[in-house]
């Protein structure tokens, strides 16, 4: 395996950390800060729409320069600005170091699925960018445990400093590792640009955005649920986020197997109605402790089964504009992270128990599998 997929599995771990580690963290945050979780879990928006507006705008200019320069300088941004957040001394500064954080995050991806394609063997060109995503799969199993566990036991501004070391030597890694490469050739905006002018583009770009900020509203608020609902102690937290990260692992080699086996479009759908049976179970059975373990593990490799078919599905609509399109896949599913975060916390915010964030789930849920449905049936019609 060449050395630079390494450092590529290493950015994707420090942004995987950086990411999820704020859902098992807010109950220590929201104490420390003197915030309600509702206003914390917005801490977890805030980051999301940063890479929402960061992923496309970033590897639009991103041809302009060569890939290996891109990278490091993307890596220094969220490793500053993590670092940063370790020191915010309010609330409303943490917000936005926390936006500042997630601008590279898609762009990261997308330019990282670059290098990784042109580094990769041929014939394993697909192998060589699930490597680089993988760094998100580890960071569920070990690294947010690890990071929750040094926010319950310690304080959580250490979280952002692990994050920043690891940042540190992701920056090494690249410099080292990654060859330098000349400058992607991209086409003009303008003609990237004509993916934005497809009708099937924006169907896709809405059913990742709602479908699945389904699995966003469980997993923002997943800590006040253990702890206030299914009435766990606070130290068991860490490793129930480990639990959910082993069935990401798992969701991770099912969605790939999946999109080998059906249509990407028709396992998307049938993973959407998944997750809104997963969602509607949780509400009703999180007091049974035996049963949050089990849903915990379940409703995780589900979240993470999307990733290979919404990616192919997204790819092979787009001919023409597939860096374009990659990064906006990224952003689609970090304006779910958003949505379902601001969503999920409202009837929190309104007095209704911890568990009531899935039934907004839930919705967003069937509303990407409506959406699925819809262009599945606009496609057989193009077809015939």
């Amino acid at each position: 395996m060449h050395k630079g997929l390494i450092a590529l599995l290493l950015g994707g771990l420090t942004l995987g950390i950086t990411e999820f580690s704020m859902m098992g963290l807010l109950p220590d945050l929201a104490a420390n800060l003197g915030e309600s979780i509702p206003e914390a879990g917005y801490l977890i928006a805030i980051y999301a729409v940063g890479v929402v507006i960061g992923a496309p705008s970033l590897v639009l200019i991103s041809g302009r320069y060569p890939p290996k320069k891109i990278l490091i300088f993307l890596v220094i941004l969220f490793t500053v600005f993590n670092f940063s957040s370790a020191f915010a001394p309010n609330y409303h500064i943490l917000l936005i170091t926390r936006f500042l954080s997630g601008l590279p995050h898609g762009a990261f991806f997308g330019v990282g699925a670059v290098v990784a394609n042109r580094i990769a063997k041929k014939g394993k060109e697909a192998q060589a960018v699930s490597i680089m995503f993988a760094g998100l799969t580890i960071a569920n199993l070990a690294g947010v445990p690890l990071g929750t566990y040094i926010g319950h036991h310690y304080l959580w501004r250490y979280t952002f400093v692990l994050i920043a070391l690891i940042g540190l030597i992701t920056i090494i890694g690249i410099i080292s590792w990654i060859p330098v490469m000349k400058s992607h050739e991209n086409k003009s905006i303008k003609k990237e640009f004509i993916f934005f002018t497809r009708l099937d583009s924006w169907l896709i770009i809405f059913l990742i955005a709602t479908g699945t900020g389904g699995f966003f509203t469980w997993i923002s608020y997943i800590a006040p649920l253990l702890t206030n609902f299914s009435h766990f102690n606070i130290r068991y937290v860490p490793y129930i986020m480990s639990l959910a990260g082993f069935g990401m692992v798992v969701g991770n080699l099912l969605g790939g197997r999946l999109s080998d086996i059906y249509s990407p479009l028709k396992a998307v759908i049938t993973l959407f109605i998944a997750m809104s049976i997963a969602l509607i179970i949780i509400h009703f059975t999180a007091q049974y402790k035996i049963f949050t373990l089990f849903m915990t593990f379940i409703t995780g490799a589900l979240s993470f089964s999307f990733s290979a078919p919404i990616q192919i599905l997204m790819i092979r609509s787009s001919k023409g504009s597939e860096l374009l399109a990659s990064s906006v896949s990224q952003a689609c599913f970090n304006l779910a992270n958003a949505l379902g975060a601001y969503l999920g916390g409202l009837p929190i915010a309104f007095g209704y128990g911890y568990n009531s964030p899935e039934l907004i789930g839930t919705m967003m849920s069937i509303t990407g599998i409506i959406l699925g449905v819809i262009l599945l049936t606009r496609r057989k019609k193009i077809n015939t």
